[in-house]
């Protein structure tokens, strides 16, 4: 059988987390319509008779402005390096840049096995998609591309069945039952924070952190969850708590609904909001919301 490591790489926004979902068929990365949604790098793995693939979904490529997108950026290109194949997602519905080129065939120049997936087919003009892969082969990247729609599901199996030949012959390298290697209280923090990137506009989104203070299930069967939703400006936390407190209310019932999805059972959140501010050019407590400088290095 087939077995191995697909480092997920690209731009921001260019549907990463949403294809690895559809891939593994769990929730294991958080969605937004905002860049730098993710910040980690996440095991999805998706496990079949013939192959078991684990889809490492990487922060999106995007220009370093603070202490934690240049993080970002060192774990997406060290996850590339130390993978078995790479699936490069490029937006389709953006249109083909030279810079997405560009990038493509910097990853291809690594000497890994790579596939290219052109993704938002479903809202994007048909005729665009031949020329776009035309371009691509006449600039140099010539591995496969594969125009998909994680929301369609279109090409989705041709896309697994492409990479899944691109892995070495091997034994399972992770138990069947594991769908990713993200710890549950990783994952509770991760869906309050998806639903503060939806909820709020602008800067405020990227300028938080969820830190889970207490995760247990009580006699009765009831998940309580304790959290700080930390933020860089005063003002940004009376935002996200809103007149009377009915911002956070309202985004803390919209992150509990689906905790008890993802949990299977009853959930008691508790939110606070906290002013920490430039928390993402301060070491100290990028260490302590869980982003070490060390580990990506």
């Amino acid at each position: 059988m087939k077995s191995g490591y697909v480092g997920v790489i690209g731009r921001a926004n260019a549907g990463k987390s949403t294809l690895v979902n559809v891939l593994v068929g769990e929730k294991v990365a958080i969605v937004s319509p905002k860049p730098q949604t993710t910040r980690d790098a996440i095991m999805g793995i998706l496990n079949e008779p013939d192959y078991q693939i684990i889809f490492v979904d990487t922060p999106g490529i995007y220009k370093a402005k603070n202490a934690l997108s240049s993080i970002m950026e060192k774990t997406a290109e060290t996850t590339a390096r130390d993978v078995d194949a790479l699936l490069f997602v490029m937006d389709g519905h953006e249109g083909l840049s030279e810079s997405d080129i560009q990038l493509a065939k910097k990853y291809l120049a690594f000497g890994v096995p790579m596939a290219v997936a052109y993704t938002k087919i479903d809202i994007m003009p048909k005729e665009n998609i031949p020329a776009d892969m035309k371009k691509l082969y006449e600039a140099g990247v010539t591995c496969d591309v594969y125009p998909v729609s994680a929301r369609k599901g279109t090409n989705i199996k041709k896309l697994v069945s492409g990479v899944a030949a691109l892995l070495p012959e091997g034994e399972k390298l992770i138990e069947d039952d594991i769908v990713s290697d993200k710890s549950e209280k990783f994952m509770l923090a991760e869906i309050m924070r998806e639903k503060i990137l939806l909820t709020f506009d602008k800067e405020i989104p990227h300028g938080v952190a969820v830190v889970v203070n207490k995760f247990i299930k009580n006699e009765s069967g009831v998940y309580e969850v304790d959290l700080d939703v930390i933020c860089e400006k005063a003002n940004h936390k009376a935002i996200i708590i809103g007149k009377r407190g009915e911002a956070i209310k309202n985004v803390s019932s919209f992150a509990r609904k689906d905790m008890e999805k993802f949990l299977g059972g009853k959930v008691f959140l508790t939110t606070y909001v906290k002013v920490k501010e430039d928390w993402r050019d301060r070491p100290s407590l990028l260490r302590d919301f869980g982003y070490d400088p060390k580990n990506n290095s």
